[in-house]
């Protein structure tokens, strides 16, 4: 005799994951329509149901399909700071994924950000530099905020900020001064992030000695770096976090690049704590580590100094990593070289 049973389970032709998706692809045009209101209420009520909507990436493209992004940018404005803090949190969840930081880019949103930099309300302000902060990963984005002359605006924010935005910041910097460090080096970076240097919190030190190095890819970052923060660098070198000992390590590789920085490392006695990094856990201290003391070894005094250590070397020919193997190579047959 037959049964009238309700399966629990789905038809297998069926994706529940559809159903939300059609939902919000009905909905966007009509939130995108209600952004524009003069009520206030209904914007809030919008931009509430719109941030949950931008999590999925699909969502994302056919909000900038439809134009939502012109309505963002002048939210961006708005006289009532929970429009402004919505929007900028859309903006930031928009920014998680790689189609949005496309949309953010061609859209122009990188420059309407700039006011929302000195925002009276904190999490504006600080939604604004996780914006910046995730568009810097792309070379596009970075190349944006360079536009958008925001680089002396982030360096001075370094001075105010809580440490958490100042990491941020630090870590935009990082990104952007990989393709072009003069209007940086103009608005006094290099000071700027010396003073970083000695700040109380380990990401912030770490941080800021990792910009330095991006500063340092460049000629005439290299040559500030030699005249202001070698020492610094150097103290950090004994710092109690690898981290921090691991960039101040390689922003002195570059440093040690030029014959002012060896001299400058030298007086500052960089080569003893660099010695103890090239034995350390992180591979990529004792990489830097290793390649800042080849460059203190082409000095006499160096390589006197470090002929009586070159047993650190060798151990370090049979280092796991590859590189390391090459670098202490190249060091040995630096320090034991005879005219």
């Amino acid at each position: 005799m037959a049964h009238t049973r309700i399966s629990a389970k789905l038809p297998p032709n069926i994706d529940p994951s559809k159903a939300s998706l059609a939902f919000g692809r009905r909905a966007l045009p009509k939130l995108n329509k209600e952004l524009c209101s003069p009520e206030l209420l209904i914007q809030q009520q919008a931009l509430m149901s719109l941030c949950d909507l931008v999590h999925d990436p699909e969502n994302i493209y056919q909000a900038l399909e439809i134009g939502f992004l012109d309505n963002l940018k002048n939210l961006l404005v708005h006289h009532d700071s929970a429009v402004r803090q919505k929007t900028t949190e859309i903006l930031y969840v928009m920014a998680m994924h790689n189609v949005g930081r496309q949309g953010l880019i061609h859209h122009g949103v990188i420059p309407a950000l700039t006011k929302l930099l000195d925002d009276a309300v904190d999490t504006c302000r600080k939604n604004t530099y996780h914006i910046l902060e995730m568009m810097a990963k792309l070379p596009e984005g970075a190349a944006n905020i360079l536009h958008a002359a925001l680089i002396p605006s982030l360096l001075l924010k370094l001075k105010t900020e809580p440490d958490e935005i100042q990491e941020l910041i630090l870590d935009t910097l990082s990104s952007c001064l990989r393709l072009e460090v003069s209007e940086a080096l103009a608005t006094g970076a290099v000071t700027i992030l010396k003073e970083k240097l000695t700040h109380p919190s380990v990401a912030i030190r770490s941080k800021a000695a990792w910009v330095i190095l991006a500063a340092g890819t460049h000629p005439e970052g290299k040559s500030l770096i030699c005249e202001e923060a070698v020492p610094a660098l150097v103290s950090l070198l004994e710092d109690t976090d690898p981290e921090v000992q691991g960039s101040a390590a390689g922003a002195l590789m570059f440093a040690t690049v030029k014959p002012q920085g060896r001299f400058s490392a030298l007086g500052a006695g960089a080569i003893a704590p660099l010695l103890r990094l090239a034995t350390e856990k992180s591979s990529r201290a004792r990489l830097s580590a290793l390649k800042a003391l080849t460059l203190l070894a082409e000095l006499p005094q160096g390589r006197t100094t470090l002929l009586d250590h070159t047993a650190t070397f060798e151990q370090c020919l049979s280092d796991p990593c590859e590189a390391v193997r090459r670098a202490a190579t190249t060091a040995i047959g630096v320090i034991r070289w005879k005219p």
